[in-house]
């Protein structure tokens, strides 16, 4: 059988506004006191306090509403932190120009982006032009090592309601080489409670094995009682087939993105770990170059294939950043979870 891989748990650990000079600080605090919990050096620390505060930075002296994520990562060997910062600013022209030192709208020197670019382990930005910027910087324990998990293919992103410091959504991946699984989990109501349901459901899907993902909708269902429950969907990727078996119950959303175009996918009504009058699983074509997007009802599902039609080739994480920065809704919490398969 072919051996399956978790990708790291990713955790979003703080949403940090960054619309006054005051809170460039907030963020390096975070970043640092983050990358001290996860046992980097004083050294690796500093730099990554420097590379929030360059990023901070540019938020407030060239954007609009921009905001900072502050993530963890855990793997079974690594860990990271990882930087996403979003906003609503002019966008960016010229996207290699900007890493160049130097390159400055505002008459400071510029050395932001290319110092954030040297420290990172990884960094990549992605623009519009009257719409906003999205970039992502991960920091690994050392910077020149290669992480256990590589290049992912899929990733998400998740947001708490306005006045709760937890999300009560959650995701998980998991591959082989032949193919790409996704769950995603929306906890009933908000908080803790929330959060402990859709925690319990990530555990379980990265225990099992390989299973259809109706079968996967079965156990979450049955394991999820005795907890708030909540909404809970499977995409498994055939990468070989160029196709999506989805299951879904309750009020997860997902869709195949191609050609400019927007397949929804089918969930039936339900609350796993409560109720489930029906487990079943529809199949999908994935054309080339197809995303496969999920995402609670944190989103409205009123977006269309044009808002991410010109970002299929940007990393999934600032795929579903952006995603969510254009529509999300601050009445609950949100999640997106996208997949690029290659």
């Amino acid at each position: 059988m072919t051996a399956t891989t978790c990708l790291p748990l990713v955790r979003d650990e703080a949403w940090l506004p960054v619309e006054e000079a005051a809170q460039v600080g907030r963020v390096r605090r975070a970043a640092t006191a983050l990358a001290e919990r996860l046992g980097f050096s004083p050294t690796r620390t500093a730099e990554i306090g420097l590379a929030a505060t360059e990023i901070s930075t540019n938020l407030y002296k060239h954007a609009r509403q921009g905001v900072v994520v502050v993530r963890s990562l855990r793997g079974l060997r690594d860990a990271a932190v990882e930087i996403v910062a979003v906003d609503r600013g002019p966008g960016i022209g010229d996207l290699a120009l900007a890493w160049e030192d130097g390159q400055s709208t505002t008459g400071t020197l510029g050395v932001g982006l290319g110092a954030v670019a040297r420290l990172a382990t990884s960094c990549s930005m992605t623009s519009r032009l009257d719409v906003g910027t999205a970039l992502v910087a991960r920091f690994e324990l050392l910077r020149d090592r290669e992480p256990e998990w590589g290049q992912e293919s899929a990733a998400g992103i998740t947001r708490p309601i306005n006045g709760e410091d937890v999300c009560g959504d959650a995701y998980a991946v998991c591959r082989r080489a032949d193919r790409l699984t996704l769950m995603m989990c929306d906890g009933s109501g908000h908080g803790p409670l929330a959060a402990a349901a859709s925690d319990a459901a990530v555990r379980l899907f990265r225990d099992l094995p390989p299973l259809p993902p109706d079968q996967v909708v079965a156990r979450l269902h049955a394991e999820l009682r005795g907890t708030r429950g909540g909404a809970v969907a499977v995409a498994d990727i055939d990468l070989v087939d160029r196709t999506v078996r989805y299951c879904g119950l309750g009020n997860i959303a997902a869709a195949v993105l191609a050609d400019g175009r927007k397949q929804g996918m089918i969930s039936v009504p339900g609350v796993a770990g409560h109720q489930a009058r029906t487990i079943r699983a529809y199949d999908y074509q994935l054309p080339d170059k197809a995303v496969v997007v999920m995402h609670s009802d944190g989103l409205t599902e009123r977006w269309g294939a044009d808002q991410v039609s010109d970002l299929v080739l940007d990393p999934p994480v600032l795929i579903a950043t952006t995603l969510l920065r254009d529509a999300g809704v601050r009445n609950d919490d949100a999640c997106v979870l996208v997949a690029r398969p290659a």
